[in-house]
């Protein structure tokens, strides 16, 4: 006779049949477990299919057979199961415990593979940038999502928003996704290697030639400035300023630390590993860069971020860019360093080198390079400190006359 939930219950020490080769088995400390019995050609074996599980649930998402604990209708369900794998030539045993594996999220996935392969990156921020470009374009789409379900129209989802306003960047993620995916399949995570293929032929064409970051046209940015300074402050709105005042590339603004600050001398020396030329840079801080770190925090340990994420951790790129999509506009804010440049183009008289310097760009020219030492830092300072002017409105800053 098949057993009740009660008979399940009050069972004694020892093994009780309920039928079809499923056994309810009772330690004498009163641990019960399901066994299931199959005998076939004279040959027998018992499996554990797992331990007794008295209430009743309604649904359960968890595969029938990755359940560690079995109700009795469950367990006849898993028993039932596993004598049709049997007697398809499987074992039931090798085919639960597939179903148990835990199958990690494209986000862990992406941590671990990562910290398996840092080891070869030329430097650490390299290595940086690798994770930081999925943490900010590829996981807030597909970061929670299991490996084993991402399919192409799930990329696709990640690469659009960038596909054509950073195509570098874009083309960079998606062979990064491409690589966690492979290597999910190598941990047999999930089925096949990754969709690229597939996920490339739904983006459009990119366009040819280099691209350009959207930059504000500079007669923009001081009302620009103006609106973000009237809002209520932020780390983000501080970050966005900063990178503006100081025509600095918002990486090294948000990985900048109080230890890289010279309150007296007024300046931010940028370490060479965190320089995209790998070379130390300094910035000549105006008096409304000086008064943004003011109202940040005027004290801080050395190691300690000037613009903090609320993790502690440094601002993503999204931080800055979602400022600027919260005002609608379509413009990047690596642009803003466009903006610098062309305002010094056409509504000054300094020098290019000047501006180049400033922007930290390299002679392209290695002869030139090689002679040229100078980064023109003390020039600089008023250079930056007419931008600061330019950006509060005033107006008698431009068409400068520079002393030859």
């Amino acid at each position: 006779m098949p057993l009740t939930v009660l008979q399940v219950k009050n069972a004694k020490a020892g093994r009780h049949a309920d039928g079809k080769g499923l056994y309810l088995f009772v330690k004498p400390s009163g641990a019960r477990s399901w066994v299931l019995r199959i005998q076939v050609a004279g040959a027998r074996r018992d499996f554990g299919l797992g331990s007794v599980l008295y209430e009743r649930r309604e649904r359960v998402d968890v595969p029938l057979g990755s359940r560690r604990e079995l109700t009795l209708a469950e367990a006849r369900e898993k028993a039932a199961l596993g004598r049709t794998l049997f007697k398809a030539g499987l074992d039931p045993s090798a085919e639960w415990k597939q179903q148990s594996r835990v199958i990690p999220t494209f986000k862990a996935a992406a941590q671990l593979y990562h910290e398996n392969i840092k080891a070869g990156f030329r430097n650490a921020r390299h290595s940086a940038s690798w994770l930081t470009s999925l943490e900010t374009h590829a996981f807030p789409f597909i970061g929670s999502k299991r490996v084993d379900v991402i399919d192409a129209a799930a990329i696709q989802s990640a690469l659009l928003p960038i596909w054509l306003t950073v195509p570098e960047t874009a083309r960079r993620v998606r062979q990064r996704v491409g690589a966690v995916l492979d290597f999910a399949h190598a941990q047999s995570w999930r089925a096949s290697e990754a969709p690229l293929r597939a996920a490339s032929r739904g983006l459009p064409n990119q366009p040819r030639g280099k691209v350009h970051f959207a930059a504000m046209p500079y007669v923009e940015v001081p009302g620009f400035v103006t609106d973000l300074r009237d809002k209520a402050t932020t780390t983000g709105r501080l970050a966005l300023l900063f990178t503006i005042l100081t025509a600095a590339r918002s990486g090294e603004v948000r990985g900048s630390t109080w230890g890289e600050i010279d309150m007296d001398a007024g300046s931010w020396t940028i370490p060479g590993k965190r320089m995209k030329a790998g070379q130390p840079h300094s910035v000549p801080l105006s008096a409304a860069a000086m008064a943004i770190l003011a109202e940040g925090r005027l004290e801080g340990r050395p190691e300690d971020l000037i613009f903090p994420g609320a993790s502690g951790k440094p601002l993503s790129d999204m931080t800055l860019t979602k400022v600027m999509r919260n005002a609608g506009l379509p413009f990047t804010v690596h642009g803003f360093r466009s903006s610098f440049r062309d305002w010094v183009a056409e509504q000054t008289s300094f020098p290019p080198d000047w501006a180049e310097a400033a922007l930290a760009h390299s002679v392209p020219n290695k002869v030139e390079a090689a002679y040229r030492r100078t980064k023109y830092f003390d020039q600089r300072r008023d250079l930056m400190a007419k931008w600061a002017g330019y950006l509060a409105g005033v107006t008698n800053t431009v068409r400068l006359v520079v002393a030859s």
